[in-house]
């Protein structure tokens, strides 16, 4: 081969690429080739061009390249942002879910709370007038024993005034009689004064059974009107004893 022309294979092996780029070159840009021996061979004019062909070309592709790299970089920190800001979002959507639900959490507890409350003072309450009826109820129970007692006692005392006057009537009449006895005794006793003389014709002639009798009349009145007299004083501290001691609540229920 001359010097001066180069095949397309020598061409392709020094610009490390291979014949068909050097061809699609050639076939593009219209460069003037020579056959030489059944082989196409290129002048140092056309090597010229297509070296300069090929520099703007691999230029170009590595530009174009490069612009690839560039975007599909770009592209791929879009994707990282776009994917952070997702993620971002979404942590926030799932803070702001939580955050809501813990407020619901948190209202639905003071609303349990506040009912719960409200129903232990409605509890309260109603124990408290429960308590208030009891109270008033026993209350009115123990008036009415208390008035059922001083019915009692009035009963009572009134009873034991008519027995009183009933005893004073006894002891008056008694004390009549007595003294009725006793002064128709003093006016037998001058009537029937005795002499010396005939003082044992007297007594030997006196009934005997007669002053028995009346003597043991009169000691009979006198023990009835002392047994009246205890009776009565009895009767009258048992009375005083019955108003003065206080009665015992707990006394009304046994």
């Amino acid at each position: 081969m001359s010097k001066n022309v180069k095949t397309i294979k020598e061409l392709a092996d020094e610009l490390g690429t291979n014949k068909t780029r050097i061809s699609r070159i050639i076939n593009k840009n219209s460069i003037p080739t020579q056959k030489i021996k059944n082989k196409i061979v290129l002048e140092d004019n056309s090597v010229s061009l297509i070296r300069q062909y090929f520099k703007n070309e691999t230029q170009q592709q590595n530009e174009t390249q490069q612009q690839n790299e560039t975007q599909q970089q770009n592209e791929t920190q879009q994707q990282n942002e776009t994917q952070q800001q997702n993620e971002t979002q979404q942590q926030n959507e799932t803070q702001q879910q939580n955050e809501t639900q813990q407020q619901n959490e948190t209202q639905q507890q003071n609303e349990t709370q506040q009912q719960n409350e409200a129903q232990q003072q409605n509890e309260t309450q109603q124990q408290n007038e429960t308590q208030q009826q009891n109270e008033a109820q026993q209350q009115n129970e123990t008036v009415s024993i208390l008035r059922t007692e001083l019915d009692k006692a009035h009963s009572h005392i009134e009873k034991l005034s008519n027995l009183l006057d009933q005893q004073q009537r006894l002891a008056l009449q008694d004390k009549k009689l007595l003294e009725e006895y006793k002064a128709e005794n003093d006016s037998l006793k001058p009537l029937k004064m005795p002499t010396a003389d005939t003082k044992e014709e007297q007594v030997n002639s006196q009934p005997k059974e007669e002053v028995k009798a009346l003597k043991f009349e009169i000691r009979a009145l006198q023990e009835e009107l002392n047994k009246q007299k205890i009776h009565s004083q009895e009767e009258r501290e048992k009375l005083k004893a019955e108003l003065t001691t206080p009665k015992k609540w707990y006394q009304f229920w046994k």
